[in-house]
C-alpha cells in the first residue's frame, strides 16, 4: 500500500505556534523532510519529535524527487517542512506535490501559520480580496518593471523581501505607487521583534533609514488597494476583455467579473455586455 506525503505548517517564530496534530504527525512519519536539518532540529528537540530528518530544499529538489516518489510507494509515509510557515509558500517542494499528484499519491495538507496570512489579518487593510506575490525581483529594472504592471490592482498585494533589500523596495514602491499609498511593514512575526507598522511609504522609508537595526529581519509588505481609477485605462481594458468573458459565461456573470478586474459600475458593465 503507498505511503501518505504531508505537507506540514510549522511555527514562523513562537514555537507555541503549532498544532496538535501537526506534532502528532511529525512523530509519526517515517521520515520528514526539511529544507534546513540544523534549523528544524531545535522544533523537532522542544517537542520530542524523533522522526529521522533529511535535507529537502531547492538546490536538491530535482534529484531527490523520483527517490522520495519511491519510498511513498515502497508505504513510507513522509512529511515535508520548510524552514517556517506553510510549505510551498515562496519555499520549495512544488516539484515533489506535483508529481506525486500525478501519480496519484495521497497528499494531505496539515495547516497552520503562514506569515503572508498572519501579516494581512493585522495590517487593517481591507483584505477581501488580495494576491500573493512572493519576492519582489531582485534587480531594480525588473522590480520597478513588476511594480508598474500591478500599480492600478484594486485589491491588497502583498510581498515578502530580504532585510538587503528592504529599503530599496519602498523607495522603487514609492517612484511607482506615489506616496499617499498606505502599506503595511511587517518584520519578526511571532518573534520578541515583531513589528508592525501602517503608513504612507515616506514615512516607513524615513522610519527604516533612522536606523539600520530597523531594515533587520525578514518583511512581509503589504499595499493597501489602488482606490483611484484612471477611467480612460479602465474602460479600454474593459474593451479587452467583455467580449472574451462573455464567450465564456452569462452577460450578468461577466459583468459582475469585469467590474471587479477594472473597477468600473458593475451595472455599467452589464449595459456594456447586453450591447455587445
Amino acid at each position: 500500500m503507498s505511503g501518505v506525503l504531508y505537507i506540514v505548517a510549522t511555527p514562523i517564530g513562537n514555537l507555541g505556534d503549532i498544532t496538535i496534530r501537526a506534532v502528532e504527525i511529525l512523530k509519526s512519519v517515517d521520515f520528514v523532510l526539511a529544507e534546513d536539518t540544523r534549523h528544524s532540529k531545535k522544533l523537532f528537540a522542544h517537542y520530542e519529535i524523533n522522526s529521522p530528518l533529511s535535507a529537502f530544499h531547492e538546490h536538491n529538489e530535482n534529484e531527490r524527487v523520483s527517490s522520495i516518489i519511491s519510498e511513498i510507494n515502497s508505504g513510507k509515509s513522509i512529511a515535508l517542512i520548510s524552514d517556517a510557515g506553510t510549505p510551498l509558500i515562496s519555499d520549495p517542494g512544488y516539484q515533489l506535490v506535483s508529481e506525486a499528484k500525478n501519480i496519484g499519491v495521497r497528499v494531505v495538507p496539515i495547516p497552520g501559520p503562514s506569515a503572508a496570512i498572519a501579516a494581512l489579518s493585522s495590517s487593517g487593510i481591507a483584505s477581501s480580496s488580495f494576491t500573493f506575490f512572493g519576492f519582489l525581483p531582485s534587480k531594480q529594472a525588473s522590480r520597478l518593471k513588476f511594480l508598474k504592471a500591478k500599480k492600478s490592482l484594486h485589491e491588497a498585494m502583498i510581498f515578502y523581501e530580504s532585510p538587503k533589500r528592504i529599503l530599496q523596495s519602498l523607495e522603487d514602491m514609492l517612484q511607482v505607487f506615489g506616496k499617499d499609498r498606505e502599506v503595511c511593514l511587517a518584520k519578526e512575526l511571532t518573534k520578541s521583534f515583531e513589528t508592525i507598522l501602517n503608513d504612507k511609504l515616506t514615512n516607513l522609508i524615513d522610519y527604516l533609514e533612522s536606523d539600520s537595526n530597523y531594515q533587520k529581519g525578514e518583511f512581509i509588505i503589504i499595499v493597501a488597494p489602488n482606490d483611484k481609477i484612471d477611467l480612460d485605462e479602465a474602460q479600454r481594458h474593459l474593451e479587452e476583455i467583455l467580449p472574451i468573458l462573455c464567450d465564456e459565461m452569462s452577460a450578468s456573470k461577466a459583468a459582475k467579473l469585469a467590474a471587479k478586474i477594472t473597477g468600473l459600475d458593475k451595472k455599467y458593465c452589464y449595459k456594456e455586455a447586453i450591447n455587445l
